[in-house]
């Protein structure tokens, strides 16, 4: 039985790719060997691995023969051209980009909610992880399930610069130095200004007046809920280097009091309620934490059943590198060997 494995973390220099292989060592995964990938650029940087420092390999020229799981952290443009050639080597794959979460081949795991999707493999050698939003958001569904079906969703995002990577952690940083010395701050990775400012629109703005992120994180909690539940999202980028909130409306076909809603967020591992009368979560008190946090709950008394609560949590954690590392645990207890995850030829 195999009970060490090598690991690969594509995208090692970025801020998902760092969190992961930080995550892969603070939970101790019975790892052989971890190899730092990414594209040509980053060659010869180096990155943290408990004591020692890796220096990051060329995903173009690597060979994924040897290696047990890869976990994607670079976007979709490098999901899309190297998947095939990882899987065809013998090699699983988990990703963090979205371009595989809808595929119905793919699972879409969040270990807490949907672990027995992963109970008949993946055909293709692929696991996909959801989106940042989407995965608190699910999780908080879930949770509410347990008491009635929910009906309707709104949900209003408050997402932090880190989502959109390094470079808009940057933007932020610079514009508010600039913004302080009475600068003239220049939006490059935002279409506006970031500093000082919100900006209502993530990603791509579609005719119907969606954005792609809108769309992305309700098609995928339905996936991941394998529900047709009505889902409004508005995604909004702040000024907030690390940590994402939402803010939810649900509306449950059943009546719930606030304490059966408060035990329903307690009963699922990963969710830690707050007091709903004297505590308030923020994205700072959850940086650098595991739980999704859920506080401010209460009745929505605008429509029968109507719930109330705020969701803050790490994005870059259990939004990105924690579920990634999660479903890896899962994997190699569901299948030691792995096989179940190849991909099936």
């Amino acid at each position: 039985m195999k009970n060490k494995y090598n690991i690969a973390v594509i995208g090692a220099t970025g801020n998902t790719g760092m969190k992961t292989l930080q995550i892969l060592e603070e939970r101790n995964f019975p790892i052989n060997n971890v190899t730092a990938v990414a594209s040509e650029k980053s060659v010869g940087k180096e990155v943290s691995f408990y004591d020692r420092a890796i220096k990051v390999q060329n995903i173009s020229d690597f060979d994924f023969s040897e290696t047990d799981i890869a976990i994607f952290c670079a976007g979709n443009g490098i999901s899309q051209k190297y998947a095939d050639a990882v899987t065809a080597a013998g090699c699983t794959i988990i990703d963090k980009s979205s371009h595989f979460r809808l595929n119905l081949k793919v699972p879409l795991i969040i270990p807490e909610v949907n672990a027995d999707s992963l109970t008949k493999g993946a055909p293709l050698g692929i696991v996909s992880t959801p989106n940042c939003i989407a995965v608190p958001l699910a999780m908080t569904l879930k949770a509410l399930s347990q008491l009635s079906s929910v009906k309707r969703v709104v949900a209003s995002t408050y997402q932090s610069v880190s989502g959109a990577g390094r470079r808009a952690a940057d933007e932020l940083y610079n514009q508010t130095k600039e913004l302080i010395s009475a600068g003239t701050p220049r939006p490059e990775v935002f279409q506006k200004q970031i500093a000082f400012n919100v900006i209502p629109a993530i990603g791509h703005l579609y005719n119907s007046g969606v954005t792609e992120e809108e769309d992305k994180i309700s098609c995928e909690v339905c996936k991941i809920l394998k529900s047709n539940v009505r889902i409004a999202v508005t995604c909004v980028r702040v000024p907030v280097f690390v940590g994402h909130s939402i803010s939810v409306a649900c509306e449950l076909s059943g009546e719930a009091d606030e304490a059966m809603i408060y035990e329903a967020f307690e009963t699922v591992d990963g969710i830690s309620p707050a007091d709903p009368r004297s505590d308030f979560i923020t994205p700072i008190e959850a940086r650098g934490e595991d739980a999704v946090y859920v506080s401010r709950i209460r009745r929505d008394n605008t429509v029968k059943n109507g719930v109330l609560f705020w969701i803050t949590s790490d994005n870059l954690r259990k939004g990105a590198a924690l579920n990634s590392v999660q479903i890896a645990e899962l994997m190699i207890s569901e299948n030691p060997q792995l096989t179940k995850f190849k991909r099936k030829k």
